[in-house]
């Protein structure tokens, strides 16, 4: 399949009154073609997604939300953060969009959100794309290196560089000063609650007994060279009718930076092929 760039887009930016906290929505693309949601991973945003929107959006209009915590939404010390949470939320913004049913796809920790999604909201969720998402905890190689402790907050880049340090596979990439900027203005407690909340849904059931009987269409996509989670773990989602796997060698735990267009165009055909 052929990427493009052609055809009308529409770009925009949102803030949604939610009861429980503001959140920020990015829209690009046609208002009327199918909707692709993508769903960041902890410590990011929306922004995580730049560059490879512009290869989505000649086909799809695509929506982006930062998480309660993230971005540019709002970062509340007395709320929840667990993932169940999350994903209600992301449910109401899509709501709210008149959003009625979209191809979900989430980057590591988003791609738990997407999960829960799935299990809260059937009816919204045509298929699912799973990028370096752990399926599990004994998937789990190693912690990122460096930690926050409150008093140390904001954090150096020398920190942040420590702890984003495994989600990128070349040695010497030089992790973008915009995604430095996003952990920054997190504040610990919505970082760490975030996290905790992820490991308490591994930790109850892995990701693919979740899935299994949800009967959605299923993408796992994952850098072969990922060093937070073991890529070979990608395999336990075939326990899912009909998903598909996709490795990617040479590329680590955040293809969608590393290399967007073969991110794309992995993602893209199983997309159309399950629009809405």
């Amino acid at each position: 399949m052929t990427l493009s760039n052609s055809g009308p887009r529409l770009s925009d930016d949102t803030i949604l009154s939610l009861d429980d906290g503001d959140l920020h929505v990015c829209q690009d693309g046609p208002r009327d073609a199918p909707v692709l949601l993508l769903v960041h991973g902890s410590a990011s945003s929306t922004r995580s997604w730049d560059q490879l929107v512009p290869l989505l959006t000649g086909s799809h209009r695509v929506v982006r939300i930062d998480l309660l915590g993230h971005g540019r939404s709002a970062k509340p010390d007395d709320r929840g953060y667990s993932t169940p949470e999350q994903a209600r939320r992301v449910g109401e913004a899509l709501d709210r969009l008149g959003v009625g049913r979209a191809v979900v796809a989430g980057h590591s920790s988003g791609g738990v959100v997407a999960t829960a999604l799935a299990e809260q909201r059937p009816e919204l969720v045509g298929a699912l794309v799973l990028v370096n998402t752990g399926p599990s905890l004994d998937a789990f190689l190693a912690p990122a290196s460096g930690s926050f402790a409150p008093s140390q907050w904001p954090p150096t880049d020398e920190q942040i560089r420590g702890f984003a340090s495994t989600g990128f596979s070349r040695a010497g990439y030089r992790i973008p000063d915009e995604l430095l900027d996003e952990v920054r203005c997190m504040t610990v407690h919505t970082l760490t609650a975030t996290m905790q909340g992820t490991r308490e849904y591994l930790a109850e059931r892995p990701l693919p007994d979740r899935l299994a009987p949800l009967g959605k269409p299923l993408l796992v996509i994952f850098g072969e060279d990922d060093r937070r989670w073991r890529s070979s773990s990608a395999a336990d989602y075939r326990v899912v009718p009909g998903a598909e796997v996709v490795l990617l060698p040479g590329l680590g735990h955040t293809p969608i930076l590393e290399d967007p267009q073969r991110t794309a165009t992995a993602l893209l055909p199983f997309a159309t092929t399950h629009t809405p």
